[in-house]
This record gives C-alpha cells, sequence and structure tokens, in this order.
C-alpha cells in the first residue's frame, strides 16, 4: 500500500514501531504541534490551514503541511474540498480521528489539573 510506505517513511520511528500500527499512530502523534492541530480541528472546529497557523503562534506553514500530511496519512484527518469559489480545503477528523477526540479531551483535562497556569481551550473549559 502506497500510503502505508510513504507514511513509515515520512515518520521517524524505530524498525519495531514500524510493525505495529499502534506504534505509528503513536508516532505521528506525539510529534510537535500535532496534539494542538488535532485538538483544533476536532474540538474547536479551527479546520482551515490558514486558521490553523494563526491560532498556534509558533508554527510554521512548512511544519503544519507536515502534520497535515502525516496526519492524513495516518487516516486522522481527510481534507475536505468545498465547491464554493474560490475554492478552499477544510480539514475534517475521520471516524478513526474522532475517536481521539477524548484522549485529547482527557489530555486537557491532566494538564488543567497539574499545570493549572496553561491556557485551556474555551471549549474545553464548559467541561471541566
Amino acid at each position: 500500500m502506497l500510503t502505508e510506505d510513504i507514511r513509515k517513511k515520512e515518520l521517524n520511528v524505530s524498525p519495531r514501531a514500524r510493525q505495529c500500527p499502534v506504534g505509528m499512530d503513536l508516532a505521528a502523534l506525539g510529534k510537535k504541534w500535532t496534539f494542538h492541530i488535532l485538538r483544533n480541528i476536532g474540538i474547536s472546529h479551527i479546520d482551515r490551514f490558514n486558521q490553523i497557523l494563526r491560532s498556534l503562534p509558533g508554527l510554521t506553514p512548512r511544519v503544519l503541511i507536515m502534520r497535515l500530511n502525516e496526519l492524513e496519512g495516518c487516516g486522522l484527518i481527510e481534507p475536505i474540498e468545498t465547491q464554493e469559489r474560490p475554492k478552499f480545503v477544510r480539514w475534517a477528523m475521520t471516524e478513526k480521528g474522532r475517536d481521539t477526540i477524548p484522549i485529547i479531551e482527557g489530555y486537557s483535562f491532566y494538564l488543567a489539573k497539574w499545570h493549572p497556569n496553561r491556557p485551556i481551550p474555551q471549549e474545553l473549559k464548559s467541561q471541566i
């Protein structure tokens, strides 16, 4: 499968982790900015490239493109092209990606409890 081969090349993981789908997914989720990007798309509904870029100070366009491609390669997100003019792409969680939302929320609750000085997205504050 071509996507699988690309995914294995893009992620810098050990050969042992490449044998395990969980290891590949954790390698993708553990990369810098990935968690924030998934949170924005899945919870905050910030789903366009420039919106994501503006919402995460310090994230560069190059890294955002790389992370979006990795997440798409892992089957966590998918691009949705609009029929409007001009056309643009929105990113949406796949079923697999939506299954990560409880993980993202759980980790956010953990951070709220043990690192209370860190900012929490408004969407999650109402659930704490």
